[in-house]
């Protein structure tokens, strides 16, 4: 029985579990490089996209804002917009709540 004890006490670790430091950094590296093409860099594009956009609007531009009122711009401010969405009936918006430009035509269809 006693010769057991030295035995288990000279076990190895279990294997894969030595692996060295580099592997560690590499696995690393790659799992951020998944992420910011897969997460990151999407996200930036669309935020730019949007920018874009905000920077563009027009008096006259029809317009679809994040909660799904369509409308005519009728005029542009520094941080608002104001939409036509009947006739004689205008709403002020953030620039930032108009999440698209729709085709012209698109009021008198809908």
């Amino acid at each position: 029985m006693n010769s057991l004890i030295p035995t288990a006490w000279a076990a190895t670790a279990a294997p894969g579990s030595s692996g060295s430091p580099f592997t560690l950094v590499l696995f690393m590296v790659g799992f951020f490089a998944i992420l910011y093409f897969l997460m990151i860099r999407p996200q930036q594009k669309k935020v730019k996209e949007h920018q874009t956009l905000i920077s563009k609007l027009a008096s006259g531009d029809e317009v679809v804002t994040n909660g799904g009122l369509l409308g005519r711009i009728a005029e542009v401010g520094e941080q608002f917009v104001t939409l036509e969405v009947a006739e004689g009936v205008r709403v002020k918006v953030q620039k930032v709540q108009v999440s698209g430009l729709m085709p012209k035509g698109t009021l008198k269809s809908a």
